[in-house]
């Protein structure tokens, strides 16, 4: 790896570059930010808990009815990195504000539908833009902030708006299906990205465009495909089971397609994802960071709601509500620890105090039963994965695009993204079928004649508790190989004034009389 001079990241003073040209709108470019990320993040999950109301109103089948979910992950998944690149290409302004009009009209579509087809072509387009606007979001972020002090700040925020998000979608999906209408979880958009759309075209300044860059087009069809293989082969095994070759075949597709990427990345001289990006052991740490997590949070946010509304009869505004205590701990963990603990301890101890902590909290819900009180056993659990989802979310925003290039910030921010998509994916096949096999065994060890309704629930309780003690696992080895590799200690950058070679683009512009800085 190569070494990193000593200039700490803390304090407020700490920057090299002076108050003079920091941006005087940085604060409010944050919160159109944050407005903007809050929209991706809450469309994760604010359709979950209205799909029965939607599958009942358009009429269509329980087999079609994950295709609402995936066709969202699928088209998000694949693009990311690609729209991660265009931004850096395009400028950063131009795809975040594309990506709220899209993600906007798309949002549009959706709520008006009239049929499945319309709805979920409505959720591929919302995927494809929002491939689009949340790396653009990240990377205008680590562009507008560079005071280190602020920007430990900024990444705070943007991190308790990460880790709180998916669980204040779940909150407010419950909300608008039961007081308005299924609809309203699409039209809600709208109101995210109005605010956005004005605060960005008005505060968001011109942003550098990559000089002399061009397109790795075999790179796009390569990551592009090997991704929509394998969150199409997770979504799949997770309705379907890992024995059919629609399952493993495009798992299998997807795996050869990555290598072949990976191949040729190390031999394009434009790659997509420049390897500089990834071999960085701080940044490399991060991605693995928000994968790992991605795929142990899934068990939160799927199964506990599965428990609380079909075990305990919870209807989905209070079982929105049961979040609550989780979303407000991430949030408030996610700032401490950006501004407080990260320019103290490093990213290591934060990462390995997440995790464990979540792997606590998760053993802690293994101990739910039929009839279990919200207060003895849900309420602390959920607060403690708040404190664990809140370290770990806020440390990744900023450990992951840390010490990157501006040219470089786009296609860094889509690498948290598509890691935390990669994850979800992964946990939503893996756990699906953990959850589904443990149920049956337990029905066939203790069924004597017809299932009662009791024993059905007892089934279903030991299917959640078993998917719980898995959990716990994946956070356990996430404490371990995570904390190996993110250091202790307050991260160091390249000293700001050391002087660096001219690009091979900057030399070629220059001696052909242009400037070797693009604008939008």
């Amino acid at each position: 790896m190569p070494a990193r001079s000593a200039v700490p990241v803390a304090g407020p003073g700490a920057g090299a570059a002076g108050t003079t040209d920091l941006d005087p709108r940085r604060w409010l470019v944050l919160a159109v930010i944050a407005a903007a990320q809050l929209m991706v993040v809450l469309d994760l999950t604010v359709m979950n808990l209205a799909l029965p109301s939607a599958q009942r109103a358009l009429d269509f089948s329980t087999a079609d009815r994950q295709w609402v979910v995936t066709a969202y992950a699928l088209s998000f998944g694949s693009l990311l990195l690609f729209c991660g690149r265009l931004a850096d290409l395009a400028g950063r302004k131009a795809t975040f504000l594309t990506g709220l009009v899209g993600f906007a009209a798309a949002s549009a579509v959706g709520g008006a539908s009239v049929d499945f087809s319309m709805l979920v072509t409505a959720r591929a387009c919302q995927g494809a833009f929002g491939a689009l606007l949340a790396p653009s979001a990240l990377s205008l972020l680590t562009t507008t902030f560079r005071d280190p002090g602020e920007r430990a700040r900024a990444f705070g925020v943007y991190g308790a708006v990460a880790a709180a998000g998916g669980g204040l979608g779940l909150l407010l999906g419950g909300a608008l299906t039961s007081y308005l209408s299924w609809r309203w979880c699409m039209y809600v958009n709208l109101v995210f990205a109005a605010i956005a759309i004005i605060g960005g075209a008005l505060l968001i300044g011109r942003q550098h465009r990559t000089p002399g860059g061009r397109l790795d087009v075999p790179g796009v069809v390569a990551v592009s495909g090997g991704m929509l293989c394998l969150v199409y082969g997770f979504s799949n095994a997770a309705s379907h089971g890992w024995g059919t070759p629609s399952t493993w075949g495009f798992l299998a597709i997807g795996v050869v397609l990555l290598i072949v990427f990976a191949a040729w990345q190390a031999r394009t001289a434009h790659p997509l994802l420049p390897p500089r990006i990834v071999l960085d052991r701080v940044r490399a740490g991060a991605y693995l960071t928000i994968l790992i997590s991605g795929a142990g949070t899934f068990g939160v946010f799927l199964f506990l709601v599965y428990y609380m509304q079909v075990t305990l009869g919870y209807s989905a505004v209070r079982s929105g509500l049961a979040m609550l205590p989780m979303v407000v701990l991430s949030g408030a963990m996610a700032v401490l620890g950006n501004t407080r603990l990260m320019p103290r301890f490093g990213p290591g101890p934060m990462v390995v105090a997440g995790m464990l902590l979540s792997s606590g909290a998760m053993v802690w819900l293994t101990r739910i039963g039929a009839h279990s009180g919200y207060g003895p056993a849900l309420l602390g659990p959920l607060m403690v994965i708040g404190a664990g989802m809140g370290l770990i979310f806020g440390m990744a925003a900023a450990t992951g695009t840390f010490g990157v290039e501006p040219r470089d910030a786009g296609v860094a921010s889509a690498s948290i993204n598509t890691g935390q998509q990669l994850g979800g994916s992964i946990g939503t096949a893996l756990l699906n079928t953990i959850a589904a096999g443990a149920t049956s065994g337990y029905l066939a060890d203790h069924l004597h004649g017809r299932p009662t309704p009791q024993m059905l629930q007892l089934a279903a309780v030991h299917g959640y508790t078993t998917v719980f003690w898995w959990c716990a696992g994946i956070f356990a080895a996430g404490a371990l190989v995570c904390g190996v590799l993110l250091p202790r200690g307050p991260l160091t950058r390249p000293a700001e004034a050391a002087p660096r070679e001219p690009s091979e683009e900057a030399t070629a512009a220059r001696q052909h009389g242009r400037t070797p800085s693009g604008y939008e």
